[in-house]
């Protein structure tokens, strides 16, 4: 089977750190593969790479049968590829509904000078714009929220808004980097559902996480890095008794 993304010996050396060493995977169509590692094992540094916030040193990333190698993050996100951050990157001073629609303008064609004008086609876009997001809020919940300023929510509900806006653009894979980063032990098993939900849509998703938890409930394959080097590949019952994940990423025989 062919994969949706193919990553292979991917490299990334910042002077003499070698953040990224050869690392290669792929994540199968309608999957939930994640990255797991220590902090600063090369985690997000890979996520960067395939989104395209850094050039890899070396190394290739191809996705849906295309080389996206050095594609801006606007390219790869017309592609289809879409991602969250880590450190949240919402708008605060926007409503929810402002935030989820900024990020359906990669499906839109009509240009600026259309939506200046008002044009019938720009006025056509925002009703289809709309039909698409709408559900997002509700499937959410935070439907009620929608015409709230961003910056008023609680940590949660933000962390929803940027997964709805990754979502608005029907994307053909996510990238979620650390999406249960400061959620409480109830959002994270929301967070977990929506997830799961995701997959049964027929979604892609690439996933870095710390919470263990999360990570062998939902996962269907897991890639270990330890200082930028994959040390182990496979399903979460094989991570779970894999001895060098064991040593080194669980911390010896006694974890």
């Amino acid at each position: 089977m062919t994969p949706l993304m193919r990553i292979e010996n991917l490299n990334k050396h910042f002077g003499g750190l070698h953040a990224v060493n050869s690392v290669s995977f792929d994540v199968q169509k309608g999957t939930i593969k994640a990255i797991i590692g220590p902090n600063g094992a090369g985690k997000t540094t890979i996520f960067n790479m395939i989104a395209g916030y850094f050039q890899p040193s070396s190394g290739e990333v191809h996705f849906n049968g295309k080389l996206i190698t050095g594609m801006k993050p606007f390219m790869t996100a017309q592609q289809g590829l879409l991602r969250t951050f880590q450190n949240l990157k919402v708008c605060k001073n926007l409503t929810v509904i402002d935030n989820i629609l900024l990020g359906y303008h990669t499906r839109a064609k009509a240009g600026f000078i259309s939506g200046m004008l008002s044009t019938k086609r720009s006025r056509r876009e925002e009703r289809e714009a709309l039909e698409a997001v709408l559900p997002l809020l509700e499937w959410l919940g935070i439907m009620d929220k929608k015409d709230t300023f961003v910056g008023n929510l609680s940590f949660g509900e933000q962390r929803s808004v940027e997964l709805a806006r990754a979502l608005a653009p029907n994307p053909a894979m996510l990238l979620l980097d650390e999406p249960a980063a400061g959620l409480n032990m109830h959002e994270t098993e929301g967070l977990a559902r929506n997830i799961s939900e995701l997959k049964k849509q027929g979604r892609t998703i690439l996933l870095v996480e710390h919470d263990m938890g999360l990570v062998m409930d939902i996962s269907d394959e897991i890639v270990v890095l330890d200082f930028g080097v994959k040390i182990a590949e496979g399903r979460p019952s094989e991570i779970q008794n894999n001895e060098d994940v064991i040593r080194i990423y669980l911390g010896g025989d006694d974890a």
